[in-house]
């Protein structure tokens, strides 16, 4: 290994070293530079060659800290960074935690300028916390370095929607980005049904106005008709192991990223997503304060009521809903991306259209979810030969590159060689790991740019993925009005960033608790319902919020 070497010529370049870190409290000099370049080999505008000579290789090395999924393996151990080690000749450490414990650490971590990591990768920051410690000289700015970094600097003089979302108001960069566009995160939820189950409903006079034969793909269904279906669902033993009381009628995970509750509020003509903020013509919209949600609340809680939606929907994690699908039938009908990950016979469901509501409105959520997620990765200021380690993250932004963080390595997850157009080609999955699973364990994760581009010419998308694209296109996207979109990446001021801190948590908080009280008790009252507005416009301050909204939304589009 490229490690062993001994401790005497460790000590002794290390002593070369110091006089080109400049220590850990200033910007590097462009004689650093110089001298990294011609004690230690660096290149930073050759893709195919090491960042570092071997000298390099030994001479410097960096300290990241990085949350990661339980199911992941120690980045040091993960096979696609030894081979960026390999190709880079850049050592890095990675410290892993989980990520419940960086949610502890983190404030920690920044506090502790005597004991900090190099950089943070899953960094998790946002817009407020990069400005709150770029104030403070804590982060590097990294736009200062763009000309060690071509790739990335590719991507913002291309993509100036991108620059504009990571530029802060000093004019500068503070962070990384992650940029996975797939057209996907827009609408989360398809609605599937067990066609098995809907045929013994249709047969035993429960549901009218539909046949057998409608049971495929695309099936539309009335809020009466699966109301009927449900119910007949929750009455009967219908996996046949002689218990009428496991079959769960209807299930989800309550305010999930996906698989959520948000579709059924379509049924009443509302876009609703987890945040309840929509654009609707060009305005920032809160579905919240349409009389309509009341009505949608009240409907919803009454099929709860019922036992027509599983109780266990508004507890339940996503891995136990994953779980609770699998081995013997017990879902009558569920909201996810595909039937694939959720059962074990996927070929027993098909896909529904959105339910049509008692007033013959059908819709659909549209989620916030962004594509472009800011704030993945920062380094501290004073970091020690800084520019190596941007040269080194710049690698991510190859496409190639970017496709085995996100998925997997070459070897594991990639066929060793490329199709005839000379893209990556996944291998056939062998023994019992599903995709997810195999990609959760050898997938960082993280700072990666999957646009167009990379879907045409570099990598195919996996083929759960083109699934979901045509499913979406087929059952979710023509349900959306022209006029409705979701909220975009949006840059906020210092002062509109303050006014967010200040009031979005609590109005929050204020909505989540209500909502599930609402949806688990029968519903919301028409005092409790004029309580809740006048709490809204009052001391929530939703106003207040929605102004800063709609005035970054302006900005955007004069950007766009």
């Amino acid at each position: 290994m490229k490690r062993l070497v001994s401790l005497l010529l460790l000590a002794a370049m290390m002593l070369s070293l110091a006089a080109c870190s400049g220590g850990n409290d200033k910007k590097q000099t462009d004689s650093d530079v110089d001298t990294l370049v011609s004690d230690y080999g660096f290149q930073w505008t050759d893709p195919e060659s090491p960042i570092l000579n071997e000298e390099g290789s030994q001479a410097i090395s960096f300290n990241i800290y990085s949350s990661k999924n339980a199911s992941a393996l120690d980045y040091n151990d993960m096979k696609i960074m030894q081979d960026l080690y390999e190709s880079t000749n850049v050592y890095v450490n990675w410290e892993n935690v989980s990520e419940s414990v960086y949610a502890q650490q983190k404030n920690l971590i920044f506090g502790n300028s005597s004991d900090r990591p190099d950089a943070i990768y899953h960094a998790g920051m946002s817009a407020g916390e990069i400005i709150k410690y770029a104030q403070r000289n804590v982060l590097l700015p990294i736009s200062d370095y763009l000309e060690y970094m071509p790739n990335f600097s590719k991507i913002l003089e291309e993509r100036p929607d991108i620059k504009s979302l990571l530029t802060s108001e000093d004019g500068k960069i503070y962070s990384l980005p992650r940029v996975e566009e797939m057209g996907l995160l827009q609408n989360p939820n398809l609605l599937f049904l067990n066609k098995n189950w809907a045929q013994a409903a249709i047969e035993a006079g429960a549901v009218s106005g539909i046949t057998a034969e409608d049971l495929k793909d695309g099936l539309t269904l009335t809020a009466d008709q699966m109301a009927a279906m449900l119910t007949y669902f929750r009455d009967n033993d219908m996996n046949g192991n002689g218990s009428a009381d496991d079959e769960r009628p209807l299930s989800f995970v309550y305010n999930n990223w996906q698989g959520n509750q948000c579709d059924l509020y379509g049924m009443f003509g509302l876009n609703d997503n987890l945040e309840h903020r929509v654009v609707v013509d060009g305005k920032i919209t809160y579905t919240v304060q349409d009389e309509r949600f009341k009505e949608a609340t009240n409907f919803i809680a009454n099929w709860v009521s019922q036992g027509l939606i599983d109780p266990v929907s508004f507890e339940q994690s996503q891995d136990n809903f994953l779980a609770n699908g699998k081995g013997m039938e017990t879902y009558g009908a569920f909201y996810w991306w595909e039937s694939e990950t959720v059962v074990s016979n996927p070929e027993n469901y098909i896909v529904c259209a959105p339910l049509v509501g008692p007033d013959g409105d059908q819709t659909i959520c549209v989620s916030n979810n962004p594509e472009i997620g800011t704030g993945e990765v920062i380094i501290f200021n004073g970091v020690p030969n800084v520019e190596v380690l941007l040269a080194y993250f710049d690698r991510f932004y190859d496409p190639i590159i970017s496709a085995q963080i996100n998925y997997g390595p070459i070897g594991i997850v990639y066929e060793e060689e490329l199709d005839e157009n000379g893209m990556l080609v996944q291998k056939e999955l062998t023994g019992d790991m599903t995709a997810d699973e195999l990609r959760l364990q050898n997938a960082p994760l993280g700072i990666i740019y999957l646009s167009d581009y990379a879907w045409e010419n570099v990598v195919h998308m996996e083929p759960r993925a083109q699934l979901r694209l045509e499913r979406l296109d087929a059952y979710a996207t023509p349900y959306v009005p022209e006029g409705v979109k979701p909220t975009p990446n949006l840059q906020f001021t210092l002062e509109e960033l303050n006014t967010l801190s200040s009031y979005e948590s609590n109005l929050n908080d204020y909505i989540r608790t209500n909502l599930i009280q609402w949806l688990m008790n029968g519903g919301v009252s028409d005092s409790q319902w004029e309580t809740f507005q006048n709490d809204l416009n009052g001391r929530t301050n939703l106003p207040a919020i929605q102004a800063v909204y709609q005035a970054a939304y302006d900005r955007y589009l004069g950007n766009s």
